[in-house]
């Protein structure tokens, strides 16, 4: 069967019970309440990888707009059905992830990785800084942190391992092996928050933040990076030294490493045209993400964040470093328009159709009696919306079902609209480090075999705890220096 039938029928009773068998609640329309069926079927058809996640958004999309539980008539339905695919997030995320691609095709994306073990590949805690440096250094323009992580480092790392003959199959995996794996799974959630840019789901949150406080807060590409830089970076320069303490790798010295990363470099050869246009187009969108021109020659330089990613593919086509061929094989990036369009649709329309303002209201009122304030509520919210991800295998899936309420809580129950935002923005990303299967880079690295079920399932509880301390503790301080709140 091209899907997975227990998953679809569990979906589908789902949807069909919320539907039809509970009852509307008091203060909720019953379009409102069907919508919330199909998009909870939705979730966990998606949950349960019934198909791919576009597929699900297609038949998500069309459901939507046969039901007609956003418009009577089968115009309006359809137009409201495909209404996100507009949305300047959206095509935001996808053309970068496109781009991105030219890090692989150039190989630039090696030749930085190998270039800062060259440098610092000296001891095993310098190879784990240059995994992480590496992982920083691609990380804005690489908003699929599956290809970031997976793609790109791990088959640095695993190289690194195999030349220590430190490997699952040989049973050596402790030399050096599983400590590598571990940093570079848990640089990939860190990087992942710095940058709005570095995984899918972040404009989905910048979204949501923009229409939950009415276009009050929006978080520019600049915004964020200047808000998430200085505790993401103290999470990644303490981070290889929280697993070295927890995991301890048994080779300490690695002067071959060195050597290594310069024979792979003799081997990629001279910097190539390619790569010169591609850290080119990587400058140039870096500048114009962070506003750069606008802030020396006035507001007339200003270009738009969607804009300036169309401009860098542009460039790349025109120069040759990518093809059309190329762009159209990046199913990756076309996967999320699809997706992501589909989810943001329905995530909307909850939010018309007045049931995230229903659900908050329900939330609130019993946190409420808590007699917390919206300190107290603030946190218990933050611990809740991040482990909770143990029952998802998708960041996506989780943000889309989860965001919008939980900051609609936080919101009327006091907490300063900015300050929330970077929170829970920060523990979306945080939520990453739990499992085997909380994002898409967790499953390439952990079935390479380097780390065992209990060993990956400890390190995640741990650093998810050490990354939430640090980031909030000293996003805290910055913020406020930065007048966030």
């Amino acid at each position: 069967m091209p899907f997975k039938p227990i998953p679809a029928a569990i979906a589908i009773a789902i949807g069909l019970i919320i539907w039809f068998v509970i009852p509307v609640p008091t203060g909720v329309t019953p379009e409102a309440w069907h919508l919330l069926a199909l998009f909870i079927a939705t979730i966990v058809a998606i949950i349960g990888k019934v198909l791919p996640i576009g597929a699900i958004a297609i038949i998500a999309i069309t459901v939507v707009a046969l039901t007609g539980v956003t418009n009577e008539t089968p115009q309006g339905a359809i137009s409201d059905a495909l209404s996100s695919f507009s949305s300047p997030l959206i095509w935001l995320i996808g053309v970068a992830v496109m781009i991105s691609r030219g890090l692989i095709k150039t190989g630039l994306g090696s030749r930085i990785a190998y270039y800062f073990i060259s440098v610092f590949g000296k001891k095993t805690l310098g190879i784990a800084y240059s995994l992480a440096a590496a992982e920083l250094m691609v990380a804005p323009i690489t908003p699929s942190n599956t290809a970031r992580g997976g793609g790109i480092i791990h088959p640095i790392m695993n190289s690194i391992a195999h030349s220590f003959h430190s490997t699952p199959e040989e049973g050596t995996r402790l030399k050096i092996g599983r400590y590598l794996a571990m940093v570079n799974y848990h640089a990939n959630p860190i990087t992942s928050g710095m940058f709005i840019t570095a995984t899918a789901p972040n404009p989905l949150v910048v979204d949501l933040v923009n229409k939950a406080t009415g276009s009050e807060i929006q978080l520019s590409w600049t915004t964020w990076a200047v808000a998430m830089f200085v505790p993401g970076m103290i999470c990644l320069l303490l981070m290889p030294l929280v697993i070295y303490a927890i995991y301890p790798p048994e080779i300490k010295q690695t002067p071959d490493a060195k050597k290594f990363a310069k024979d792979n470099l003799a081997k990629l050869g001279h910097v190539s045209t390619h790569e010169k246009i591609m850290m080119g187009v990587f400058a140039l969108m870096l500048l114009l993400w962070a506003n750069i021109p606008a802030m020396i020659l006035g507001d007339a330089f200003s270009i738009d964040a969607t804009t300036t990613a169309f401009l860098g593919l542009t460039v790349l086509i025109l120069t040759g470093v990518l093809t059309w061929e190329d762009v159209l094989k990046e199913k990756s990036a076309w996967d999320t328009i699809i997706w992501f369009g589909a989810l943001i649709m329905m995530a909307t329309y909850l939010n018309k159709l007045g049931l995230i303002g229903w659900f908050s209201s329900s939330i609130e009122t019993g946190i409420g009696t808590l007699g917390v304030g919206w300190i107290g509520a603030v946190a218990i919210l933050t611990l809740v919306y991040l482990y909770i991800h143990y029952f998802f295998a998708s960041t996506t899936a989780h943000i889309t079902a989860m965001f919008a309420a939980f900051y609609a809580v936080g919101l009327s129950l006091g907490a300063p609209p900015m300050l929330y935002a970077l929170i829970l923005a920060a523990a979306g990303n945080i939520m990453m480090t739990l499992t085997h299967y909380a994002t898409g880079t967790a499953p390439v690295i952990f079935n390479s075999g380097y780390t065992t079920l209990g060993e990956w399932w400890k390190i995640g509880a741990i650093m998810s705890v050490f990354n939430l301390v640090v980031w909030i503790s000293v996003g805290l301080l910055w913020w406020k220096l930065l007048g966030y709140y």
